[in-house]
Order: C-alpha cells, then sequence, then structure tokens
C-alpha cells in the first residue's frame, strides 16, 4: 500500500499537475494541505474520474486539508478537537479518516509567522490540541500515521543552513519540544531517504533559486505508530514533483507499507 503527503499550495492551480502525478505514482492514500479552496469548489469528479475518494475540510482562500482514497474512507472527523483558533476563528487544519487498514490524519499545522507573534503562541497550543487527539489512536494496534506539513524542521541536518534561520519560527527550541512530545503520545518519525543530495528535504521557497541551489527544510512529515512503522518498506521524497513550471513548493512525501 503505497500513502503520501504532499502541501499542493492551490488545488485549484495545482489540479492538472495532482491529477498526472496520481496516475503515474501509484498512491493509494494522499494527504494534502493548502487546499485553498471552498469544498464546494473542490475537484470531486475528476479525482472520483480516477478512482479516488475525497474527504475534504476547506472554507476557502487560505488553509484547507483533505484525504483522497482508492481504498475507502470512513469514519471522516473533520477539525481537531480542543482547537484552540486563532483570534476567534477555528480553521481547517486537520482531518482524520480510515482509509482501509489504516487510520491518517492530514493536519496543515499553523506557520507561527514570527516567534514574538501571537500566531506562534497558537501554534505551540495547536500542537498540544493535536497530542491530546490522536493519543488514543496512537496508542492502538491499527496502523495509525499523521502526515503532513509540520512546519517545523526537527533537526538542525532538516534545514540548509542554521545560520539562516536564527531568530525565526520553524527551528525554535519550543517548536522542536512540541514535536517531541508529540512522538511521546506514540509516534515516531519516518524518515525518508533522499533520491538527490544527502538529506531529504520536503520545502523550498519560490525565490532566490532556492531549489536549484537546494536550500530547503524537512518539514512535511509522516508522524506513525509503532504498527504503522512497522510496516514501512520504503519512504521518499518525490522530489521531480517540484520541478518545472506550476510546481508546488512542496514536494509530495510517499511512504509503502506492508499492510
Amino acid at each position: 500500500m503505497r500513502i503520501a503527503t504532499w502541501n499542493v499550495n492551490s488545488i485549484t492551480a495545482r489540479l492538472p499537475r495532482l491529477l498526472a502525478w496520481l496516475e503515474s505514482s501509484g498512491t493509494d492514500v494522499l494527504c494534502l494541505q493548502e487546499a485553498k479552496v471552498a469544498e464546494e469548489q473542490f475537484p470531486f469528479d475528476q479525482l472520483r474520474e480516477l478512482g479516488y475518494e475525497s474527504a475534504v475540510h476547506a472554507t476557502g482562500r487560505w488553509n484547507g486539508v483533505a484525504v483522497l482514497s482508492r481504498v475507502g474512507i470512513e469514519d471522516v472527523v473533520k477539525g481537531l478537537p480542543g482547537d484552540p483558533g486563532f483570534e476567534g476563528v477555528t480553521e481547517p487544519r486537520a482531518l482524520s479518516a480510515t482509509c482501509g487498514p489504516l487510520r491518517v490524519w492530514s493536519v496543515y499545522v499553523p506557520n507561527g509567522r514570527e516567534v514574538e507573534h501571537p500566531h506562534y503562541a497558537y501554534k505551540l497550543q495547536w500542537f498540544e490540541a493535536l497530542k491530546a487527539a490522536v493519543a488514543g489512536d496512537a496508542g492502538g494496534s491499527r496502523p495509525f500515521a499523521v502526515l503532513g506539513d509540520y512546519n517545523v524542521a526537527p533537526t538542525d541536518d532538516d534545514v540548509y543552513d542554521t545560520a539562516a534561520f536564527e531568530g525565526s519560527t520553524h527551528v525554535t527550541p519550543a517548536e522542536r519540544a512540541a514535536l517531541a512530545s508529540l512522538r511521546e503520545a506514540g509516534l515516531s518519525d519516518v524518515v525518508p531517504r533522499p533520491l538527490k543530495y544527502d538529506h531529504p528535504f520536503t520545502y523550498w521557497d519560490y525565490r532566490q533559486l532556492c531549489f536549484p541551489k537546494n536550500r530547503g527544510m524537512r518539514i512535511d512529515l509522516v508522524y506513525g505508530n509503532e504498527p504503522f512503522a512497522k510496516a514501512v518498506k520504503d519512504a521518499y521524497v518525490d522530489r521531480e514533483e517540484r520541478k518545472g513550471k506550476g510546481a508546488s513548493d512542496h514536494a509530495p512525501v510517499v511512504v509503502d507499507l506492508d499492510v
């Protein structure tokens, strides 16, 4: 079974690439982030033509998550229980579903913006709510994973140059502590192998030729429980999908499972 996570940075802008990738990649379950579309505008029909059912939590403009599956979708839960919200608004950043033998979450963790910004405190509170929400499944016997754009690089090796991020979000001790706390719930980091260069970055800024120069970060993560981790046969970043015209600034992370 092949599952993946991909921040598509607007499913409308990326739809031709997404459909082509689904056809060529053999992916059974795909967790999407940053759909940037209202649910009524989601391309359900085009995806159904390829054999995928879709569960979507999105309101348009920003954010938005989805799970696409060709092995069935059941027990869909939209939103994060205990979501702290930001400035009185609960954003569409989490969605969970059962797809065949797996239970998955697609998550788009708040960016944090700047360390002194209220969005940073919201980000840390959101992580606490996520840990509480997944604790039961994380400790269960069914393969379970939380996939998505975590907006945190777990270690210094997960950024191209630590000096370039000094004083900024995504690398702070508090954010990394939030990741560590999430792992304590019974999840482990499924680190993909690099297909080029030494580190499996998943995100490269559009500016300053960051992708050709490999100035990237590993912030799209797959955190799985013990049954999930034991089933992993392979994991990699499909770096090819970051190339060319009309690409997202993120690449898919793909995991092959023996389930």
